[in-house]
């Protein structure tokens, strides 16, 4: 089965320095029919003016993953991160972070470019064990590495140089224009989604524009061409 997520029913938020989309539930936008999709429980599309940013707030078990793509996003919290000397704690373009809130974290995020906004995905996964102690990675996957193939950035090993996400899950992202094309045989006991982080691009025979998704349930195949300057992410999830 594919369920068709167009970017247009996503819900929304406009608190001034943040403009966001939700592609499921979250804080004041609630819809018992989008809940989240396996163990992905949240991908909101956020945008942060110049100057300003989250304040210093808690989480807890919940793996956090960070993709930017443009502008920058400093990151400070209760572990380190960002400390002065600290050589992590700013995500560029290229860049995922991974923060496993566990027994409990306090963080913050920051856009300090004074004329340009960042724009990032913010995707929680429900962890397989809580209680963990917090954690913070962040490592940088280059424009070649993701071109025309599915290139793993967050997976339950670390492996093939992914950062190392507490959960049932896979994350890939990939670059996808003109003939490139891209095709993987599914495991139809899992679930997959696909978010169209920008462009537009076909995913098995769907067209799909930037913020649009499409959940896979039961599928054994996987089929992502004709992309327009396309970047997508696919998750594989319990």
């Amino acid at each position: 089965m594919i369920t068709v997520r167009k970017s247009s029913e996503r819900g929304e938020a406009d608190h001034g320095w943040l403009k966001s989309r939700h592609s499921f539930s979250f804080a004041d936008y609630h819809d018992p029919r989008h809940m989240g999709f396996g163990n992905l429980r949240v991908i909101n599309e956020d945008r942060i003016t110049p100057g300003s940013g989250f304040g210093t707030h808690g989480h807890r078990d919940m793996e956090i993953v960070s993709y930017v793509l443009s502008g920058e996003l400093a990151h400070r919290d209760s572990i380190g991160t960002g400390a002065p000397g600290s050589a992590t704690g700013v995500i560029r373009p290229g860049d995922v972070q991974r923060m496993s809130a566990g027994r409990g974290v306090q963080h913050s995020e920051f856009n300090h470019a004074p004329d340009q906004t960042t724009h990032f995905l913010q995707i929680w996964i429900e962890p397989n064990e809580r209680g963990i102690a917090p954690s913070y990675e962040q490592k940088r996957f280059d424009d070649a590495s993701k071109r025309g193939v599915l290139r793993l950035v967050a997976s339950p090993d670390g492996r093939d140089g992914s950062v190392t996400l507490h959960a049932d899950a896979s994350i890939s992202a990939a670059l996808v224009d003109g003939a490139e094309a891209i095709e993987r045989d599914l495991d139809a006991k899992r679930k997959t989604y696909v978010h169209v982080v920008r462009g537009s691009v076909d995913v098995n025979g769907l067209r799909l524009d930037a913020g649009d998704a499409v959940a896979l349930t039961g599928e054994s195949r996987l089929a992502v061409a004709n992309g327009h300057q396309a970047e997508v992410l696919v998750f594989d999830l319990a």
